[in-house]
């Protein structure tokens, strides 16, 4: 199946290893409901091909315990650990008004909210375990940097517009307050 870029692949879960010794596996989902995952027909690869079916599924606490018709035994199981787990960009359901995905955010300009200035675009949004960073590329090219992905440091998202308006915090080193020449 072929990645289109009118219908990315979207994140929505990890193969966490075998569950039990019948070749159930567990997968931590990244959906607001980890049932939802029940409902895809396939499960896809990064690349678009397909990953995992899921026939029966329990949540189980941070995510679901699966059986697929692909996988007979633990060590079946325990193979696909840490396998990422995609849908296509349709298959999920339309966000709500003033709501998005964290993906439609890739690509979107990024302008400092007081001065105008033009800080780049989102490159990715990454979660380190801290909360939600937006990877920005700078303007001029050079090495990304990072946002963090909340109301203070990104105030305001304007889908139809494309634009992420932004008031970063301070870079460590630089000095705050007046400088000494005012």
């Amino acid at each position: 199946m072929p990645i289109s870029p009118d219908d990315p692949l979207i994140l929505v879960g990890r193969v966490a290893g075998g569950f039990g010794v019948r070749g159930e596996v567990r997968i931590s989902t990244y959906t607001e409901e980890p049932m939802a995952l029940k409902g895809f027909k396939r499960l896809l690869r990064q690349d678009g091909s397909t990953a995992l079916s899921i026939s029966q599924a329990r949540a189980v606490k941070d995510g679901l315990v699966c059986r697929s018709p692909d996988i007979a035994t633990k060590e079946a199981a325990d193979a696909l650990r840490g396998l990422k787990l995609y849908v296509p960009r349709s298959a999920l359901p339309e966000p709500d008004e003033d709501e998005f995905y964290l993906t439609d955010l890739i690509g979107m300009a990024v302008r400092h909210i007081a001065t105008g200035e033009d800080l780049g675009k989102i490159k990715s949004v990454q979660d380190f375990g801290a909360g939600d960073l937006l990877e920005i590329i700078p303007p001029l090219g050079g090495q990304t940097w990072y946002l963090p992905f909340t109301r203070a440091a990104a105030p305001e998202v304007k889908l139809a517009e494309r634009l992420v308006l932004a008031d970063p915090p301070q870079m460590v080193g630089e000095p705050e307050g007046p400088s000494e020449e005012d």
